[in-house]
């Protein structure tokens, strides 16, 4: 389907309001989560793009934000989307808390490599999640935090506890392909799953002509949108496990239409991660219920905006990029 034209800048930001949600615990560094939301015909859109991100890459974040407040989603094949929890690079006597907020659930992504933490750390905080729940699968993300002799060790030490995948072990995709090779030549049972040399590359189907995954990690905004995501699962030609990118609610709907389009979803899905907030911007939450989200639209409610309203330097901030990125993405 052809992409449909870019909305007038003023369309954007007639239906534009940035918001910063708390977190219950530290993920990704930060403990409040900024986004910028629109809202247009087809319904409301998430533009959140970590602040690091240069304009270019953002771009992608607008053309998922515009497709899901502008276009709508594809025709879904399912209505209830299986998703796992995410346990952050928690101390392990904190494991039992945050594994608490999800309810029941059949798959644990667990953050591992943590700047600054161990592999006493992880293997400790993985210990501690086998243990509340014996029989879950449990995939392990360490956002290329290791380097490939380290991803190798790692993984050979975490299989123990019984691994369904590792995520973005190391950052390129020549160290994937070497620690999968290394790892299957030894006998070490662990599928390898690649993110960010999916969604950072300038060529994502890279990884596959180069044999360095097993399945790929698809989020919604930084591949452009859930046509633009479906597109490039079925070039790849691997199985797909779709992702959050810490969105509020109206991002995790996104998530969710791509779950629902793909002809296959054999992994449960990352799009729990609303219960790591403390707040969200609607009030029927995308949160999972008995292990699954159900299909269903995400308004953001007024009076929740207003309440968690970013301050008018970040609202400005926010403005100033959204004006910077449209003028890309209109170009």
């Amino acid at each position: 389907m052809p992409t449909p034209p870019v909305p007038a800048l003023n369309e954007l930001l007639a239906g534009a309001h940035v918001v910063s949600l708390p977190m219950r615990v530290k993920f990704r560094g930060i403990r409040e989560r900024e986004s910028l939301l629109l809202q247009g015909p087809a319904g409301w859109g998430e533009f959140c793009p970590f602040p690091e991100y240069g304009d270019a890459e953002a771009s992608r974040w607008l053309a998922s934000a515009v497709e899901a407040a502008w276009q709508g989603f594809p025709a879904p094949l399912r209505s209830v989307i299986p998703v796992n929890a995410t346990v952050p690079a928690v101390a392990a006597e904190r494991v039992p808390e945050v594994l608490a907020r999800f309810g029941r659930v059949d798959a644990v992504k667990v953050k591992v490599a943590e700047h600054g933490q161990t592999l006493d750390d992880d293997a400790a905080r993985l210990a501690a999640v086998r243990l509340v729940l014996p029989e879950a699968a449990i995939r392990v993300d360490a956002n290329g935090g290791w380097d490939v002799p380290a991803a190798v060790e790692a993984l050979t030490r975490l299989a123990d506890v019984g691994l369904e995948y590792a995520e973005q072990p190391v950052p390129t995709i020549d160290g994937l392909a070497e620690v999968r090779r290394v790892l299957g030549a030894a006998g070490t049972p662990v599928l390898i799953a690649a993110d960010e040399s999916v969604r950072k590359e300038s060529d994502p189907l890279r990884v596959a002509r180069a044999g360095a995954a097993d399945l790929i990690v698809v989020k919604v905004a930084p591949l452009g949108g859930v046509r633009r995501a479906l597109d490039i699962v079925a070039q790849a030609g691997l199985p797909a496990v779709v992702s959050s990118a810490l969105d509020t609610s109206v991002g995790i709907r996104a998530g969710l239409a791509l779950a629902a389009a793909l002809p296959g979803l054999p992994y449960a899905c990352g799009l729990g991660t609303v219960s790591l907030f403390d707040s969200d911007i609607t009030t029927d939450p995308l949160v999972a219920d008995d292990g699954a989200i159900r299909l269903r639209d995400a308004t953001a409610d007024a009076g929740l905006l207003e309440q968690y309203a970013a301050s008018p330097e970040r609202r400005d901030w926010w403005l100033a990029r959204l004006r910077r990125v449209h003028a890309l993405l209109a170009a």
